[in-house]
């Protein structure tokens, strides 16, 4: 009995062995079902996304309206939004960025910082951002440390957003625009 449970488990073993191993045969099937090139039945459809400004950190947890007008106290100016926590590498990747910013801008725009360290500081900067205005955005950012959302705050659309993004240019670009308006 042993003996013949023996043959049988090394015989199915071969032939795994053979099916696993066996290299991928060289000729071409053939086949009775051929292959037409069709055209794509959605190439005549216009594209939905086409006329839609992308937001270039699109994804989960980004939108492209914080959901309404801020508070009156950002009214008028530019907001920089900064989701913020001590133990982010990208927090301190553009630490020196948003230095710079705040050194140009200073007077023209206004800066919000939006700690998530911790829970106390969590619960600080829900506070901050439901008298602000911005309760929907933290709740959907806040695992979004080291990114920077610069939001028009009379419409509540986001202008830029970017995560993790040294490149002072990519924000004085679109600041030095709201500025102007």
């Amino acid at each position: 009995m042993k003996l013949r449970y023996l043959t049988v488990l090394v015989a199915i073993s071969l032939l795994s062995l053979t099916t696993a191993c066996s290299t991928p045969s060289t000729t071409t099937p053939t086949n009775d079902v051929t292959t037409e090139n069709k055209a794509n039945p959605c190439a005549s459809k216009p594209n939905p996304c086409a006329g839609k400004k992308v937001n270039p950190c699109a994804g989960k947890g980004n939108v492209s309206s914080i959901g309404g007008p801020l508070a009156k106290q950002v009214q008028g100016k530019p907001v920089v939004v900064d989701v913020y926590a001590s133990w982010c590498p990208a927090c301190k990747n553009i630490a020196p960025t948003i230095s710079q910013l705040k050194e140009k801008y200073a007077g023209k725009v206004e800066f919000v910082v939006l700690d998530v360290s911790d829970k106390s500081t969590t619960a600080d900067a829900e506070t901050k951002a439901k008298e602000l205005g911005l309760s929907k955005f933290l709740t959907e950012n806040k695992t979004q440390t080291g990114s920077l959302t610069i939001v028009d705050p009379a419409t509540g659309n986001i202008l830029a957003q970017h995560r993790n993004n040294p490149d002072l240019m990519a924000y004085t670009k679109v600041l030095d625009t709201a500025v102007t308006k």
